[in-house]
């Protein structure tokens, strides 16, 4: 191993260290902090708002490109979108999510429409 090499690595191990850390940081505080009850409710909203931010890029693209970037008019754009396999895969796991409230539900019919429409 070269000293560039061990410069990589001490990087690597650092850089998981710290992140560990941060993230375990919440973890052990939380327990021991007496949160305000806005805080604790706003906190119930956490796992919603990452799994839309993730989602919705993704869903909202025509041909790999985000709508938004497209050039099309919002007619167009809107037309294109309802043409879009991710789009009506994303409605149907939305009423899912809707009716169960429930992750797992929600991301196994949202990929199951999914692969079933790139299929026809």
């Amino acid at each position: 191993m070269t000293a560039a090499d061990a410069v990589v690595w001490t990087a690597i191990l650092l850089g998981g260290v710290a992140t560990f850390a941060i993230r375990g940081s919440f973890v052990f505080l939380y327990g021991r902090l007496d949160l305000p009850a806005l805080a604790e409710a706003a906190l119930g909203y956490v796992p919603a708002a990452v799994l839309a931010a993730l989602v919705v890029p993704a869903v909202l693209t025509v041909d790999g490109t985000p709508v938004v970037e497209t050039g099309l008019g919002p007619v167009a754009a809107g037309r294109a979108l309802l043409a879009s396999d991710r789009v009506l895969a994303g409605a149907l796991a939305a009423v899912v999510a809707y009716y169960t409230e429930d992750v797992l539900p929600t991301i196994v019919v949202g990929m199951a429409a999914l692969l079933a429409l790139g299929a026809v």
